[in-house]
């Protein structure tokens, strides 16, 4: 594939002192990653989250092995700048006991309905749906964050999510059984019972 071949032509320029060279692969990827981040972390904080993986990204390079597309591996990378991002924001986080409106709480209930993929797709662009659904994140640890939003809202599997994440299966199907767990008590603190039992 000639992509992969540029790619790797590009990354042993850059390996071989040509800091330049670098400026091509951010081009190129600047609008999948700057995507990608906009999926995990507020709107105001997207370009500086994105910088941040693509600085990651120039430091590491030297870690790269072409076994996977480079497209994957910087992937991996800007997941992980979103999740410092939560991870910073975790530990300087208050812990609401429940500050949502009626109709915030009722969104929510729907969101986790067993049946809401319909309603959750329609609304998740809203930005209502939007403050809703961080003030509930809120509640998880950041790299369980990660692993709900990649398999629940995104809808990825979780094998995709763990080659993503860079985690194993296993972790990642605790991690999500765990943060649903979290977010149903956080559902039943703010009086929400329809869509909080298991299936």
């Amino acid at each position: 594939m000639p992509g992969k071949q540029d790619d790797t032509f590009i990354i042993s320029q850059v390996l071989d002192g040509d800091r330049n060279a670098f400026a091509l692969l951010l081009e190129r990827y600047e609008g999948h990653v700057s995507h990608l981040v906009a999926a995990h972390v507020p709107g105001q904080h997207v370009a500086e989250v994105a910088h941040d993986a693509f600085i990651r990204a120039y430091k590491s390079l030297a870690g790269y092995k072409p076994l996977k597309p480079f497209s994957n591996w910087l992937t991996t990378i800007a997941l992980r700048s979103c999740h410092d991002f939560w991870r910073k924001r975790y530990r300087n986080r208050e812990t609401p006991a429940c500050d949502m409106s009626d109709d915030g709480q009722q969104w929510l209930e729907n969101a986790m309905a067993p049946d809401s993929n319909e309603i959750f797709e329609s609304q998740i662009r809203q930005r209502e749906a939007r403050e809703v659904l961080a003030m509930a994140l809120e509640q998880i640890s950041p790299m369980d964050r990660m692993v709900l939003t990649l398999t629940y809202l995104e809808e990825r599997t979780i094998k995709e999510a763990a080659q993503m994440l860079d985690i194993s299966v296993p972790n990642v199907k605790i991690r999500a059984y765990r943060a649903k767990r979290t977010l149903k008590a956080f559902l039943k603190r703010c009086g929400i019972q329809g869509g909080t039992h298991d299936a």
